[in-house]
């Protein structure tokens, strides 16, 4: 087994060795993306740092990250327990012991249904706690994207009544800059 993995990881791995003559300037978001990887809300922090705006929104963002990573932690944790809970509970009464105080509505039945729902549960908020992560690498990286986009005061719309043979209307003008 051990062979075969070393095997593995000698077909997987290539090297090659070679030297560009030009420089390939990388987009900011692959960077931004990499950092949030890395670090949560490090991407968002350092698109913020590079962006020309007067109001850098990424430094509201980071905090919700840390909260909402933070919250789905401490239900992974709070569940986890929970099982181990219960399931430490049947196995004492499996011993011949007397229920807890804790667990004396549940029957043996009851108690493997809870600790199911406990695990399930577990694995739910493991899986959202990998969404919260993903999503804020993806946010970084799209923010990145609109580093340079120009959004000016020009922009307007003009609402105007108008008359077309004798049909009345509304003509609606957008105007960019």
């Amino acid at each position: 087994m051990k062979s075969l993995a070393i095997f593995w990881l000698l077909l997987s791995c290539h090297f090659s060795f070679s030297q560009l003559d030009t420089v390939t300037k990388q987009h900011p978001y692959k960077k931004s993306m990499l950092y949030s990887s890395i670090l949560p809300g490090a991407g968002q922090v350092r698109n913020a740092r590079l962006s020309e705006k007067k109001f850098k929104s990424a430094y509201w963002k980071v905090p919700l990250i840390y909260a909402s990573l933070g919250t789905s932690a401490y239900f992974i944790y709070q569940n986890h327990i929970s099982q181990n809970q219960v399931k430490q509970e049947y196995y004492n009464r499996l011993a011949g012991n007397s229920p807890s105080l804790t667990w004396e509505n549940y029957d043996n039945l009851g108690l493997i249904s809870l600790q199911k729902q406990y695990l399930n549960n577990r694995d739910l908020y493991i899986l959202l706690t990998l969404a919260i992560y993903g999503v804020q690498i993806v946010d970084a990286g799209v923010e990145a994207h609109f580093l340079n986009f120009d959004i000016s005061d020009d922009v307007s719309l003009k609402l105007q009544p108008m008359l077309n043979k004798n049909i009345a209307g509304v003509r609606l003008d957008f105007i960019f800059r």
